[in-house]
């Protein structure tokens, strides 16, 4: 089952969130993701967090009670972690989170974090980015258009040894990444782009509404 977690922060346009929304079987906002949700006429199933950041309190209204997970602001997790914990609670195998992008740092780097751990979100679309989750020895295609900008980390700066790639400027294939090195700024040759995860899970940054082509 497909999930969609709405955050805070910068997120994609609202027909994106829209499209993602008709896309998943569940949705589910984060503190201040109510507002992104709401502004794009998206009904989340759960509403989770703190709610030191949303906007409009009476956005609450909408939502039932039961469907309303509210927390401490004294708290271990952020939001999007308890956004997620909730997903797979509720039987989700596969998680987009939109959301997340600008505002403050270590909130951003709280949710790159989430990419290094065991289980992770499949895909993050922010304001301009769309980042998508390669395991181990995992491959994809990615449509583009030529000229796209095209990065490409180890997910948690592991190094990574193994990987290949069709249609980028500069190929990954037969590079030695030690820790914390990491492929930025290559280009797309064409409208189609290939990348195969080596010895480490990768995370390919392309820009917003470039997106992962059915095998």
């Amino acid at each position: 089952m497909k999930a969609l977690v709405i955050t805070g922060g910068e997120c994609p346009p609202v027909e994106i969130l829209e499209r993602l929304a008709a896309e998943s079987e569940l949705v589910i906002a984060a503190d201040s993701g109510l507002d992104a949700a709401r502004a794009a006429g998206i009904l989340p199933d759960f509403v989770v967090g703190d709610f030191d950041s949303l906007k409009d309190m009476a956005g609450l209204d909408s939502i039932p009670s039961a469907r309303i997970l509210a927390f401490s602001r004294e708290k271990d997790d952020t939001d999007t972690e308890i956004a997620l914990a909730t997903a797979w609670e509720n039987g989700s195998d596969q998680v987009i989170l939109a959301g997340g992008g600008g505002g403050r740092l270590d909130h951003l780097l709280g949710i790159w974090s989430l990419f290094a751990r065991g289980r992770t979100p499949l895909e993050w679309h922010t304001g301009e980015e769309s980042v998508y989750f390669l395991g181990a020895g995992e491959s994809a295609a990615f449509g583009v258009s030529a000229g796209s900008t095209v990065s490409v980390f180890p997910a948690g700066g592991k190094g990574s040894v193994g990987m290949s790639s069709l249609g980028l400027e500069w190929p990954l294939d037969g590079l030695i990444w030690a820790e914390g090195h990491y492929g930025i700024s290559n280009v797309s040759l064409g409208s189609e782009v290939r990348i195969s995860a080596g010895s480490s899970s990768l995370l390919v940054i392309l820009p917003l509404g470039c997106e992962r082509l059915p095998e």
